[in-house]
């Protein structure tokens, strides 16, 4: 009986996990990082496109790869290749935290995590970032906690 209550209690909360992420990450269709290859930007350190023959799906949420390899490599260890903050502007979660879209060419790998920003109409929040960072950073850690615990 423990045993049945146990896997009943696991499925219930990867269903929630996988709920709470569609919820809030920065999906489009349940895709993550507008079809960008997260293990990219670690390796080649650029924004590279994946492909839809080259899908993963981790707790709900949909990434694409440009390779095999970096498929491969995702699923050996999803976080360390999930972006930040669900893949929303970190710029924003830390100054106003607000969920704000991205532009998945501008990033910044901090301590082997990966952070987008918003870049557009002569706004990018990446320079922004940058020279605040030492502020910015932990307030959008907090913001983020609000969001997704």
């Amino acid at each position: 009986m423990l045993m049945i209550m146990g896997f009943f209690s696991i499925t219930v909360m990867g269903q929630d996990l996988s709920g709470l992420r569609k919820k809030q990450f920065n999906l489009e269709e349940n895709i993550a990082v507008d079809g960008y290859d997260p293990v990219a930007y670690f390796k080649v350190n650029k924004a590279v496109k994946g492909s839809k023959d080259l899908a993963v799906s981790h707790q709900g949420v949909i990434y694409y790869f440009s390779s095999l390899e970096n498929k491969e490599e995702f699923k050996k260890n999803p976080s360390q290749y999930e972006p930040e903050y669900g893949g929303w502007c970190a710029y924003a979660m830390g100054a106003k935290g607000e969920k704000v879209s991205i532009d998945p060419e501008t990033f910044k790998i901090i301590n082997g995590k990966l952070y987008l920003f918003y870049n557009r109409f002569f706004n990018n929040t990446l320079k922004i970032w940058n020279k605040e960072e030492a502020k910015l950073k932990p307030a959008a850690d907090a913001s983020w906690k609000k969001f997704y615990h």
